[in-house]
């Protein structure tokens, strides 16, 4: 039977859908959660403990995940830790825990956002949209790229150089190996030098969230950029923090660029 052209449309759109998979070990929320996902469009795969999560990471390759991190047996830390060894998937936390040490733990170990319960479920769908967007699977590089629009392109303040062709960045001539959302703030800081910018621009601009949240995501991104940029990350040269603000990537202090 040969399918119609309607059909072929049909089964496309949901292929190209982005796959999203939730862990929680609650059923009731497991199925408000994924019921409210594909309300947006977006494919939905369940699953109920952390051995599963990683399994389906495996198999599914999903464009995101929404892991709990209290999950019995293997908790959503150890899940995320185990994710993180072999892939960039974004990973959005869930949790009872709302100290500020814990979401710091969450994003340290490799996740991407977090959220606490109890939470809007419009907020988790804010959430989960904003992490697709900014991390769109993109082709990779060529191999080979005309010199020409690769000078223009690099971005250099100091001994920092982010070249956005090659995803690469050196500092002092040396490569330096950046998570993507580290790698995505230091380009949008790069992009506007001796520029104080706010957390909540960050927010708005490199991790594309419509409205203002309550999360330490810049902070602790901010941290980890410093860990390997700055000779003497507790006394930044180069990334400042502009108390109550946000932060300014600086020129060096004898002002070459």
């Amino acid at each position: 039977m040969v399918a119609t052209l309607d059909q072929t449309i049909s089964t496309i759109s949901r292929t190209e859908q982005p796959l999203v998979l939730v862990v929680d070990d609650e059923p009731a929320l497991q199925e408000s959660i994924a019921y409210s996902l594909r309300r947006e469009g977006w494919r939905v795969e369940i699953a109920r403990d952390g051995v599963e999560a990683v399994r389906m990471n495996r198999e599914l390759d999903p464009d995101l995940i929404v892991l709990d991190v209290m999950l019995p047996g293997m908790d959503g830390l150890q899940v995320c830790r185990s994710i993180r060894a072999s892939s960039n998937v974004p990973v959005l936390f869930l949790s009872a825990k709302g100290e500020d040490v814990d979401r710091i733990l969450g994003l340290e170990i490799g996740g991407d956002d977090y959220l606490t319960k109890p939470f809007v479920m419009r907020e988790l769908v804010a959430r989960v949209r904003a992490n697709l967007r900014r991390s769109q699977r993109q082709p990779p590089s060529p191999a080979i790229a005309p010199v020409e629009s690769r000078v223009v392109e690099i971005l250099r303040l100091g001994p920092i150089d982010l070249d956005p062709a090659a995803h690469a960045v050196r500092v002092g001539g040396e490569p330096v190996s950046l998570k993507p959302k580290e790698f995505d703030l230091l380009r949008y800081l790069l992009e506007h030098p001796n520029v104080t910018l706010s957390r909540e621009a960050l927010l708005r601009y490199v991790w594309k969230y419509e409205h203002a949240v309550d999360t330490r995501t810049v902070d602790v991104h901010v941290r980890g950029l410093r860990q390997k940029i700055e000779a003497d990350p507790a006394n930044p040269e180069f990334l400042i923090t502009v108390r109550g603000y946000g932060y300014r990537l600086t020129a060096p202090a004898d002002g070459t660029v």
